[in-house]
């Protein structure tokens, strides 16, 4: 049985949200949006904070990725299991014939490092100013606000323009970096203690599929599990308790 101080470090813990768009074109683009709207919605009604840490949006309203942080309660205990492909099956609004096609995006859920966690060297970053892009790729402003981090010792890239100033675009960038570092550093801990095997399934959350939102049918399919809920637009608008709980049952 856990102790009481693990469980109250995975309630408070606050997460980031990486959506991208996989397969699917714009629809795909469009369905990144949809997802980023439900947990949107589900974390307001949560009472959750959001914060919008990095987006690239597309010109018919969806995003090509889009990376925000909640916090401000039990995030990760409720989101933990979010993560990994999402697939919808639906007719766009585009299809004049009526066919129905399917597109994925890939949700990652990552915890935002506590205090002494990780640790940044400055010698460890190359920081990069240039112009925010927007949907169409033109440039939305004249200054180089938006910010774009290497970590030379992973070679891992960050970056953030969806502020006004390069300061907050920097912090926002950071604490993207500082989560998926905390998240390698775990995948090494496991790989450690458990062998390759379990390190190559933690690295395979993002790649498997574990969720399909079929729209022609109204329903939606936790494959993991192997259980469907219906009234799929009431999810979509946010209503994610029953299956965040049924989650949270199954997969403790």
């Amino acid at each position: 049985m856990p102790d009481i101080k693990t469980i109250k470090t995975e309630e408070s813990q606050a997460v980031i949200i990486e959506i991208r768009a996989g397969t699917g074109g714009q629809e795909a683009c469009l369905f990144a949006g949809d997802l980023f709207r439900m947990y949107s919605k589900y974390g307001q009604s949560q009472t959750w904070q959001q914060k919008i840490l990095n987006s690239h949006p597309t010109e018919l309203g969806g995003f090509k990725e889009v990376i925000f942080e909640l916090k401000n309660g039990d995030v990760f205990s409720k989101m933990k299991y979010e993560g990994g492909v999402h697939r919808v099956q639906r007719i766009p609004e585009t299809e004049k014939g009526g066919r129905v096609h399917t597109s994925t995006s890939s949700v990652a859920i990552l915890q935002k490092p506590k205090g002494a966690q990780i640790k940044i060297k400055p010698e460890d970053l190359k920081i990069d100013f240039y112009k925010a892009s927007g949907p169409g790729g033109q440039y939305v402003n004249k200054r180089m606000t938006a910010v774009r981090i290497t970590h030379l010792p992973t070679s891992l890239v960050v970056t953030s323009q969806t502020e006004r100033n390069q300061l907050q675009n920097k912090e926002n960038a950071l604490a993207i970096l500082e989560a998926r570092l905390l998240e390698r550093k775990e995948i090494a801990e496991t790989e450690q203690v458990s062998g390759e095997r379990k390190a190559q399934i933690g690295w395979a959350k993002r790649a498997e599929k574990i969720r399909t939102y079929n729209f022609p049918q109204d329903r939606v399919t936790d494959h993991r599990i192997k259980k469907s809920w219906h009234n799929i637009e009431k999810i979509m608008a946010g209503n994610l308790d029953k299956i965040v709980s049924t989650l949270q049952k199954n997969l403790q």
